[in-house]
């Protein structure tokens, strides 16, 4: 399913922010409207060393470089070239979850903890590069610039992105090169273990936030991606760059462990990797602080609706696939990023990141009473 969403500010129409003090209500601009496409987690089911009985199959003859002989060969491109398993119900006690369950408070802890230092420092060198300023003007002007068209080029397609979109530039390099890992055949065995996310697997706590990075099929990638490309400018303008970054890799986390819980509790332990869980957090922030924003089906422009209504939805569609037990998508991963972005821009502003002043001074103290080179401090 594709939606197309925009609206006046700050999806590319040069006004401020969404988010800010008396925004309500922007209306349209569909000349340059960002894309809404909704992708899933792809949940997908792999042979694993985790006590899984797999199902009697034929045996198929060999070829010499390992694959198997016969029309039965052929795999989707959505999942990695592994053995297909099926998987029964397994006594797996809710007593498993707990280690995920701190695993994801003190990540979420540190995350958001990180991001205030982050942006304590930012700021310090933000005032520290104004006095440095002069000099470095003064400095060009007396020193030849440097010759490349290729690196003007980039320089100058780098000034013209937005804030949002050079936050989530790293974000994106990162899938890609998670992506490009997974063609790796000797690194099969470790993408499917630290990459994919199951309460199941023997490795816990860090594949709850691998898998937010990690993609085996192309489309898939892309897909995400151009989500979040879509909409950096937005949820940037509304939370800041640090902000965001604790809020989209604790988002990842988070809606791992909603899956980790809809998995014990329904007895379906296949892996799942993508990190529309997190993008979900994303577009449910953007529609829960925009709600009478125009959205419509892309391939349908005439059709529009709010972006309420279209959160209501999208909320509607993953509560009835976790019901009835839909297998291709992580419906559960889905609510879990949806109703955390839904809850961050209501609630968790006001409780996590208007309250980090006390690790800021704490953090301002170490700075300023560290030792000095030289010896002695003051």
């Amino acid at each position: 399913m594709a939606w197309r969403a925009w609206a006046r500010s700050p999806w590319g129409c040069g006004s401020p922010a969404w988010g800010a003090p008396g925004a309500q209500g922007r209306e349209l601009c569909a000349g340059r409207a960002p894309t809404l496409l909704l992708s899933p987690r792809f949940n997908f089911f792999i042979q694993s060393k985790n006590g899984f009985r797999k199902a009697p199959r034929k045996v198929e003859p060999r070829r010499p470089d390992g694959g198997i002989v016969g029309e039965n060969y052929k795999r989707s491109a959505l999942t990695p070239p592994v053995e297909e398993t099926v998987f029964y119900s397994s006594p797996y006690p809710i007593r498993n979850l707990v280690k995920p369950l701190f695993f994801t408070v003190g990540f979420t802890g540190c995350a958001f903890g990180s991001a205030a230092i982050w942006q304590y420092e930012a700021l310090k060198s933000r005032v520290q590069s104004y006095f440095d300023g002069v000099k470095a003007d003064w400095f060009d002007s007396i020193t030849p610039q440097k010759e490349g068209d290729f690196r003007k080029r980039v320089n100058k397609w780098w000034n013209t992105l937005t804030d949002g979109q050079r936050t989530v530039t790293g974000i994106i390099a990162a899938n890609v090169f998670v992506f490009c890992l997974w063609r790796v055949p000797s690194l099969q065995r470790s993408m499917i273990k630290y990459f994919t996310s199951s309460p199941a697997s023997k490795a816990l706590c860090s594949p709850m936030l691998l898998s937010t990075f990690s993609h085996f099929s192309l489309f898939h990638m892309m897909a995400n991606m151009y989500v979040l490309w879509s909409f950096s400018t937005s949820i940037v303008s509304i939370l800041g760059k640090e902000q965001f970054v604790a809020v989209y890799l604790s988002a990842g986390v988070i809606s791992t462990f909603v899956s980790y819980v809809s998995k014990v509790i329904t007895g379906r332990f296949g892996p799942s990797l993508g990190a529309s869980g997190a993008i979900m957090t994303v577009l449910a922030a953007v529609c829960t602080k925009i709600p009478e924003g125009k959205l419509a089906i892309i391939f349908l422009p005439m059709f529009t609706f709010t972006a309420g209504n279209a959160l209501k939805a999208i909320i509607a569609m993953d509560t009835a696939g976790v019901i009835l037990g839909w297998k291709f998508f992580d419906h559960a991963a889905h609510l879990g990023g949806a109703f955390f972005g839904m809850w961050y821009v209501t609630y968790g502003h006001e409780l996590i990141w208007k309250n980090r002043e006390p690790l800021v001074k704490i953090w301002h103290e170490i700075r300023t009473n560290s030792p000095r080179k030289g010896g002695g401090s003051e």
